[in-house]
């Protein structure tokens, strides 16, 4: 979520800011845009250094951190208030370089410079992650709050510092209570609050699924998914009760569903799933068969 989780125009490939149609509306995505390198510093694994963007002057740049520099006198100022500060405005300067001219927030244009400053795509896991540990509240968008409190919560102030981290941050998202977490926040950060959305669209689901499930995907999974693509005209949308059922049933239904009970209380989706995958594994079953007498009368 990615989701830097981008728009485009086909969901199952990437995932971002949408033009989210209430309840089911269908999300459009966009390209990436090409990068040049003088525009806002560099890639991941070089250090971006002290440049201030836009002729930004460090005196400037302090007041817009949340707890500016102060002085009493000739005192000194304490050695962690002032490492602080300085890491304060290191993430300041970095939210200005990808920060939209007209709003006070990265939207669509500078998620992309920042996803390929930080050496990912931005559909991968890695930018979900990152959004959750950001707690965003829309696709491919950072307001200034989500930026500098994200960054403080990763303890990171450059791109240098956010490429450092994905190993521990991915590594916290396999917990089960941590992911239990993610997987709740995924739902929300896929839906369009602007728009008044409640539940996911069909497309975008299917992506997000794909996505959440990047590091631990359940054996039951591509079943579900086909289920949905195959029923387009019943399903046109995710709830969040079934969104968050979804992740109870892979963790207590058996990839065989033969331990599922229509007596339990599952969304009526699992029913409907239920039956349906279990009548695909017996034609399957029957296929086979067939196939394998022709082969035996075909021998004798």
């Amino acid at each position: 979520m990615g989701q830097c989780v981008t728009k485009c125009k086909n969901p199952s490939s990437t995932l971002g800011s949408k033009n989210g149609e209430r309840e089911s509306g269908s999300k459009s995505h966009s390209k990436r845009s090409a990068v040049h390198k003088d525009d806002h510093g560099s890639a991941c694994g070089k250090s971006p250094g002290d440049i201030l963007v836009n002729g930004t002057k460090k005196a400037d740049a302090a007041v817009e951190c949340s707890q500016p520099s102060t002085f009493s006198g000739d005192i000194k100022k304490d050695p962690v208030t002032s490492a602080e500060e300085s890491s304060l405005q290191r993430i300041g300067e970095l939210f200005r370089r990808y920060k939209d001219e007209r709003e006070d927030a990265i939207l669509e244009e500078g998620m992309e410079r920042f996803c390929n400053d930080l050496c990912v795509d931005p559909t991968e896991f890695k930018v979900l992650v990152l959004a959750w540990k950001f707690q965003a509240a829309t696709m491919c968008k950072f307001t200034r709050k989500e930026f500098f409190e994200g960054c403080k919560a990763i303890n990171a102030d450059s791109i240098d510092g956010i490429c450092a981290r994905f190993p521990s941050l991915l590594n916290e998202a396999k917990q089960e209570d941590k992911f239990k977490d993610l997987y709740r926040f995924t739902f929300q950060f896929g839906l369009d609050s602007e728009e008044g959305q409640r539940s996911l669209h069909r497309e975008i689901a299917i992506a997000l699924w794909k996505l959440v499930f990047t590091q631990n995907k359940p054996p039951i999974l591509d079943q579900w998914l086909h289920f949905l693509v195959e029923n387009p005209s019943g399903i046109k949308g995710i709830s969040r009760d079934t969104w968050n059922m979804f992740l109870n049933f892979t963790q207590v239904i058996g990839p065989d569903l033969s331990n599922y009970s229509e007596d339990e209380a599952w969304p009526s989706l699992f029913d409907t799933f239920v039956e349906w995958e279990m009548e695909r594994r017996k034609k399957e079953e029957e296929t086979k068969c067939i196939l394998s007498s022709d082969t035996e009368a075909e021998q004798t």
